[in-house]
């Protein structure tokens, strides 16, 4: 486990030295989105009776912070690795594709679940929040930041410039992102667009992850949970036949 242990640590390292930008700017990108929606729509707004717009915004804001950070450190590691020339000293060592694969996306929720709970920390004063079901609240914290961890890893593999890694972002996650029910409640949605929100499985992975605070979702937990984990596994499989392949890494 020593060549996991030393890759791990690398890549916790690797975000922690510049924690200005990869934890503190995203916690006040957070609080900056919950004083502007929060401010105008709290009087406006009540998706759930009893929950104030305001504390309906903090889960949905902790999880896209924890998708959002999960996926750029996996992902910006991997090309910058590429780019700079220095991934062949991870490729050198006698680690298998699972040890590569691990170190990885653990190192990505490692730093999804720190800006998550930065920014839960700070927005939860402006809330009155419950903690209804604290174990769904781990439960989609830990596979959210693990399936994020797991598509930054394949769009680094994917990439080789910045421009490909930004489009992928752009065009990908930060879309699935903001339509997955961070600011609003499907049920406001005309049919055709719930729908089509019923296709984005960021929407289960926030939608399961607010239920663990207030008890109410738009669809049942369970049901989230499992195509949360369908989903990661698919995506898992697909990255370590990447990394075994050598697909983009060796050549």
């Amino acid at each position: 486990m020593i060549g996991f242990q030393t890759l791990f640590y690398k890549e916790v390292l690797r975000f922690w030295k510049v924690a200005t930008q990869t934890l503190t700017a995203p916690i006040v990108t957070a609080m900056l989105y919950l004083l502007v929606f929060g401010h105008v729509l709290e009087e406006r707004v009540q998706v759930y009776p009893g929950v104030k717009y305001t504390a309906f915004l903090v889960p949905g804001l902790v999880m896209m912070s924890v998708l959002q950070n999960a996926f750029a450190n996996s992902s910006s590691s991997l090309i910058q690795s590429k780019i700079t020339g220095n991934l062949v000293f991870v490729l050198l060592p006698p680690l298998s594709h699972w040890e590569l694969f691990g170190a990885y996306v653990l190192a990505a929720v490692v730093r999804g679940l720190t800006v998550g709970a930065g920014v839960f920390l700070i927005t939860a004063w402006f809330a009155d929040l419950s903690f209804a079901a604290p174990w769904w609240i781990a439960v989609f914290a830990l596979l959210g930041a693990a399936i994020l961890g797991t598509m930054g890893l394949i769009a680094g593999i994917w990439a080789e410039k910045f421009d490909q890694l930004a489009a992928f972002q752009n065009f990908l996650i930060m879309p699935a992102t903001f339509l997955s029910g961070v600011f609003y409640s499907i049920h406001s949605l005309p049919p055709f667009w719930q729908a089509v929100s019923h296709m984005n499985p960021f929407f289960y992975m926030i939608d399961g992850f607010r239920y663990g605070f207030f008890g109410q979702s738009d669809v049942d937990p369970m049901m989230s949970f499992a195509i949360v984990t369908v989903f990661f596994t698919v995506l898992a499989w697909l990255a370590v036949q990447l990394l075994k392949s050598g697909y983009k890494l060796r050549h």
